[in-house]
């Protein structure tokens, strides 16, 4: 759900002419739908907005307690994933061609969410 800040502030542009009621109308929908995606999990392409950060959250199962919790700027990704590759097998699955592609189209949200019973591990990957 869109929250009331947002709506007095697409009421107000619409209000002062900035944008027209059909505008208005389009933009809360787009809002909408955008909100409904990233509660269902799923990853939001917001062309004209980019990601800025990388966080990879990892959970121990059994607790529900953060093992990892970082967050990186999207700017040194590129460079992290080429070394990290080096030292983690588990990484040579993640393709950073896809990564980086996934950052220019303007995905938003999680992008991996992966459960490893072995380890007991919940892994999850976000473009914030």
């Amino acid at each position: 759900m869109v929250s009331s800040e947002e709506r007095m502030r697409i009421l107000k542009m619409i209000q002062d002419g900035v944008i027209s009621a059909e505008d208005g109308i389009r933009l809360l929908d787009s809002i909408e739908q955008s909100v409904k995606r990233e509660k269902d999990g799923q990853p939001v392409e917001e062309p004209g907005r980019a990601a800025k950060f990388f966080r990879v959250r990892v959970t121990d199962t059994n607790t529900g307690k953060a093992r990892v919790n970082v967050r990186l700027p999207v700017s040194v990704l590129s460079a992290g994933m080429k070394m990290g590759a080096r030292f983690s097998t588990e990484i040579q699955g993640l393709d950073p061609s896809d990564l980086m592609q996934l950052i220019r189209e303007g995905t938003i949200g999680k992008i991996v969410d992966v459960f490893d019973e072995k380890d007991g591990e919940h892994v999850e990957v976000f473009l914030e």
